[in-house]
């Protein structure tokens, strides 16, 4: 960045769930961490949404893979053009509408994972000047490529934290159906146990 300029304008989350990390390196070990959230868990849990409304670990991995083509085009445009303008997109529609049903959760974190590695090579081997470059965003405004690897890397961290949210939300969810089942199991053989008759007579006592 030249002297003097003003710094990137960074939103507070991104740059918390980064903790001081160098955000290339962050970008480019993300994928690694991912992968690792989710190992062991089955195609079925990884698809499975946590409540009504809410992305499931597929779904955000979907994102993820999604975002970084993003990530990859603004770059480009802002390294090549004078102040481009960068289209907004809406992520629910991206979720929704690009058939991610189709797809294995394994092969969408691939697909992150091989446009990261060249997004990164690229920004690797972009002059230090060129993070300065800025393009327009259709609702941030200037946003220069310095502030967008930040954004991203924090984006990535988020994520993260939320596919761990996810699998606590549907561990606790697992537990409390067996928990259910055992209840309603001793519920079932209760009411099966043949209840102690009171007309018994009582025997007589003799003297």
């Amino acid at each position: 960045m030249a002297a003097g300029a003003p710094g990137p304008v960074i939103p507070s989350r991104y740059v918390e769930a980064l903790d001081g990390a160098d955000p290339i390196v962050s970008q480019r070990k993300a994928p690694k961490r991912v992968k690792k959230l989710i190992r062991g868990l089955s195609e079925k849990v990884l698809a499975r949404r946590p409540a009504p409304g809410k992305w499931s670990i597929k779904e955000v991995i979907a994102h993820l893979a999604d975002g970084e083509v993003i990530l990859g085009s603004r770059v480009r445009f802002v390294a090549e053009q004078d102040r481009p303008p960068l289209p907004g997109y809406d992520q629910d529609a991206f979720v929704e509408r690009l058939a991610i049903d189709k797809e294995r959760t394994c092969d969408l974190l691939d697909a992150f994972a091989a446009v990261r590695a060249v997004n990164v090579r690229l920004l690797e081997r972009l002059p230090k000047d060129a993070f300065a470059r800025v393009g327009l965003h259709a609702e941030r405004g200037e946003e220069s490529i310095e502030a967008m690897v930040a954004m991203y890397a924090g984006h990535d961290r988020i994520h993260e934290q939320q596919i761990e949210k996810i699998k606590g939300q549907l561990a606790e969810r697992k537990r409390a159906k067996r928990a259910k089942r055992a209840n309603d199991g001793k519920s079932a053989k209760k009411a099966k146990e043949p209840k102690a008759s009171g007309s018994k007579k009582r025997a007589k006592v003799r003297t």
